[in-house]
């Protein structure tokens, strides 16, 4: 019997090998966040200890604090950081799809123009337009307010999206738009009614992309919110946890987890469709 291996098998111990540093990887990926959570269980004065320990210092006070407001107003930052990233999430995922299903099937003047547009926008470091976007706002009166704030996103998400769900468009047959046109829909009725629902993948990735964007976003919210506690998001709202000489280390990894958990089940919603969406907008251009 030959002992030779088939094309396309791994012997034993590259498989092995192969596993274990897949194993590795996650463990790496996953210590951190298993780190915050043992801290936020654990009082503050012990949070900084090297060992997890958790025997005889296990406490869910520093939830209780973050829950009753003991420790800031952490549901009126979770209350703006929800309608901001709402916002956000549906503006630019119905801006990115008009713009990206327009790209991909029409051919205007300043087409070529307006897709370099895209790819130049990502090029511009965020802190960089930071001042020029306060001056705009300033001008339309929108400084100091959460639609300002929503606006401010849209700019920096729809590029993006827009790209992507114009690479998904391409895989959608024309021949759909056709048909529909022939059984008497508009342009927009054809879009709506046929192609959105075809590009769900699609729209879930942008979907996911435009709501971390809002969520977890620091110097624009710093920078264009009124420093009113009750205005804060989330992410602005965990920096009263660390002070000038003192960090509430417990507290600041309970926040934490708190913040994480509506992220978590965005994911989990969309996690289907990124696979496909991701792959499909990757593979055309």
């Amino acid at each position: 019997m030959s002992t030779k291996l088939k094309r396309g098998t791994r012997s034993p111990l590259a498989s092995f090998g192969l596993h274990a540093t897949l194993v590795l990887a996650s463990v790496i990926a996953v210590f951190p966040v298993f780190w915050v959570l043992v801290t936020s269980f654990k009082p503050d004065s012990r949070a900084v200890e090297p060992t997890p320990k958790l025997i005889n210092e296990f406490t869910t006070g520093n939830y209780t604090d973050v829950l009753t407001g003991a420790k800031g107003d952490f549901l009126s930052w979770f209350g703006n950081s929800v309608l901001i990233a709402a916002l956000t999430t549906v503006i630019a995922v119905f801006l990115s799809a008009t713009t990206g299903y327009a790209v991909s099937r029409f051919r205007f003047p300043g087409y070529r123009a307006t897709m370099l547009s895209f790819l130049l926008i990502q090029m511009f470091p965020f802190a960089v337009l930071i001042v020029p976007l306060y001056n705009i706002m300033l001008s339309l009166g929108l400084q100091g307010s959460s639609f300002g704030l929503v606006l401010i996103y849209c700019t920096t998400a729809i590029p993006f999206c827009a790209y992507m769900l114009k690479s998904y468009f391409d895989t959608i047959p024309a021949d759909i738009d056709e048909a529909g046109r022939i059984d008497g829909l508009s342009h927009f009725g054809v879009f709506w009614r046929l192609v959105m629902p075809l590009a769900r993948p699609g729209l879930a990735v942008t979907a996911f992309y435009a709501f971390l964007t809002a969520w977890g976003e620091v110097a624009f919210a710093s920078a264009f919110l009124s420093a009113a506690d009750q205005s804060k998001t989330l992410a602005v709202g965990l920096q009263v946890f660390v002070q000038q000489n003192r960090t509430e280390w417990g507290h600041l990894a309970a926040a934490s987890i708190l913040v994480a958990i509506p992220a978590v089940i965005v994911f989990y919603l969309v996690q289907r469709f990124l696979v496909t969406g991701l792959s499909a907008g990757a593979v055309k251009g």
